[in-house]
């Protein structure tokens, strides 16, 4: 076997990877000085790297280890699938097991008429997919000048070109630009934009944003608006409860489709199968990947409503597709990652266990001198970091500074929990235990002391003004 034994030492490991791993959302450079932390082995919720440290992995992974790691079976039916089918297209009129299979479970746990899908490799691939197909939908309709997708600021639909562009993270469109026919409106973050205003109202203000947009594009060029039920990557903004609602409101009156983009609140993260069934949104279609396979393999997929699918299936060739749609080993890990979340009740577990557990215990963080609010849905979490939690402030410094240093403390305090701008975030596998919670919240209350600490020491506890 052509490999690289754990044995090395990891100083060597890192040279290695920086020599020749290009890592993404990475400064290159600053890696290479620091060296990559390397990660040997994963166990339920926990992670060992090369110097012998237990982590606790409050992120599952990237928001997708949601069985939680070492799960042989995972490993066997992959074995399985390989020995007996490793690949073979869905292309041409062709079709296997697995992903027959598991086309019909995706249906059957969806809601309303989310019956067909389409599948990828990826989220971003997905929502490549869902781009041409909403202007695919309206084409066949008779409309084919109905392709602006308004999305939202601060939204993450993935990094290729289409799903990077449906994304509002200006930063990713500043290296390589964006496609035509994508208009974003503001995000629901009331903790830092809601001014005076309620957060009932704020979310209705936020919504009607999208009312306007419509407007000002001209409703009869608008084929669909596309968001996360929970902002992920944006630092788990949970929305007001009024802004769901109100959005789906807006999309009827103007008969344009909704996407929901479930990469992260799917399979159960929100304490639901889906995070549409958390927030009473009705989808057309929905974006799944991540926790369809615990990421144990790389797949994703769209799920297409009745309608959708068969005015686009019904028109003639689709011409779409990835060579690893629907790939026989992804396909069967899928399966039976789902197999495993509906017998061992995983879903239940986050609805009745982990996720009332983890408020009473994330709430209670609200009172740290550094903690503006502590918001939690499912077992999604995130609280804002503040110099004055009366005024809801942001620190002088430059955005980031304070969430990197809380997340160093993490680190060292062999927690990952992930830094967006000021704002830490959580979204631990979903087997996690009453006890392991203790465990990730203790740790999260050190290092958020520390960091207050050196804060303090290091004149760093200024509000911007104004």
């Amino acid at each position: 076997m052509n490999m690289i034994t754990n044995h090395l030492p990891t100083a060597e490991l890192q040279k290695l990877d920086a020599a020749h791993h290009f890592h993404p959302f990475t400064d290159k450079a600053g890696l290479a000085a620091k060296g990559a932390r390397v990660i040997l082995r994963g166990e339920g919720v926990w992670l060992t790297d090369s110097e012998g440290h237990r982590i606790i992995d409050g992120m599952a992974g990237l928001w997708c280890v949601n069985i939680g790691y070492g799960r042989k079976e995972l490993a066997q039916v992959a074995a399985r699938q390989m020995d007996e089918l490793p690949y073979y297209n869905t292309f041409f009129q062709t079709t296997h097991v697995p992903a027959i299979a598991l086309a019909a479970k995706i249906a059957e746990l969806a809601p309303g008429d989310l019956n067909h899908v389409f599948f990828a490799s990826s989220g971003s691939e997905a929502n490549d997919t869902n781009i041409r197909l909403v202007r695919r939908y309206w084409d066949v309709k008779g409309m084919p000048w109905r392709k602006t997708i308004i999305a939202r600021w601060n939204g993450y639909h993935g990094s290729t070109m289409g799903g990077g562009s449906l994304g509002g993270m200006k930063p990713i469109h500043a290296h390589g630009g964006k496609i035509d026919g994508i208009e974003h409106i503001d995000q629901p973050y009331w903790w830092a934009e809601g001014g005076d205003m309620s957060e009932d109202e704020f979310g209705l203000a936020r919504a009607r944003q999208l009312e306007e947009k419509i407007l000002q594009v001209g409703p009869d060029n608008v084929a669909a608006f596309i968001g996360e039920p929970v902002q992920g990557a944006g630092g788990v903004i949970i929305p007001p409860r009024t802004y769901w609602p109100e959005i789906q409101r807006i999309c009827q009156k103007y008969g344009i489709l909704l996407i929901a983009d479930e990469v992260i609140t799917g399979f159960g993260r929100t304490g639901q199968w889906f995070g549409s069934q958390t927030f009473g949104i009705k989808p057309h279609i929905m974006t799944i990947a991540k926790g369809l396979s615990s990421g144990y393999q790389p797949i994703g997929g769209s799920i297409v409503c009745d309608e959708v699918a068969e005015v686009v299936g019904g028109a003639g060739e689709f011409f779409h597709g990835y060579t690893y749609s629907g790939h026989p080993v992804a396909a069967a890990v899928a399966l039976e990652n789902l197999r495993i979340m509906q017998d061992e009740k995983v879903v239940e577990h986050v609805r009745d266990v982990a996720h009332p557990y983890l408020k009473e215990r994330w709430d209670a963080l609200a009172e740290h001198p550094l903690v503006g609010e502590a918001k939690l849905v499912g077992l999604m979490g995130s609280i804002a970091l503040t110099p004055d939690k009366a005024k809801r402030a942001k620190f002088a410094g430059e955005e980031g500074t304070v969430g990197y240093r809380c997340r160093e403390r993490c680190f060292a305090n062999d927690l990952i929990m992930r830094a967006v701008g000021d704002r830490m975030i959580i979204a631990p596998p979903l087997v996690i235990t009453p006890s392991e919670i203790d465990i990730l919240v203790d740790r999260a209350k050190k290092s958020l002391d520390e960091c207050y600490a050196g804060l303090k020491k290091d004149g760093l506890l200024v509000a911007r003004e104004g």
